[in-house]
């Protein structure tokens, strides 16, 4: 009878502290991205995935070193660096695409991202790089 007693005592703490554990897991801190000039420096990574890839690489059909330099060591890309052009001039888009929703659309605050966008980069884009007669 005592074996039992602590053998369900040893489960409950185990359950316990894994409980706790995954508790403490899922309150991670949000992520603070490094040179954001248009988007939120607090956005989620999901919502900043969701952006850059529902958004800007279907609209567009690029991926992501269209916009962002290769780090230094050669490994992957440094998405901080300013290095290429396309990372201001999406920058501008962004900007024109949501005074173009607020001006004659009047969304009140509008978002990058934000489905009650009506002008976005599909607009234009139509899955290409360049829109047609902008090259």
């Amino acid at each position: 009878m005592k074996i039992n007693k602590k053998l369900f005592v040893v489960a409950a703490l185990v359950i316990a502290t894994t409980v706790c554990a995954a508790a403490a897991s899922s309150k991670s801190e949000p992520e603070h991205y490094k040179n954001l000039k248009v988007l939120p420096q607090n956005i989620s990574s999901k919502d900043l995935q969701g952006i850059m890839v529902d958004d800007f690489q279907d609209a567009l059909g690029v991926t992501c070193d269209f916009c962002h330099a290769a780090s230094k060591d050669g490994h992957g890309l440094d998405f901080v660096s300013d290095a290429k052009p396309e990372k201001e001039i999406t920058r501008n888009m962004m900007r024109m695409n949501l005074d173009i929703n607020k001006k004659y659309f009047k969304l009140n605050h509008p978002l990058i991202g934000s489905p009650a966008l009506i002008v976005t980069c599909n607009t234009c884009h139509k899955g290409a790089a360049f829109p047609e007669g902008a090259e």
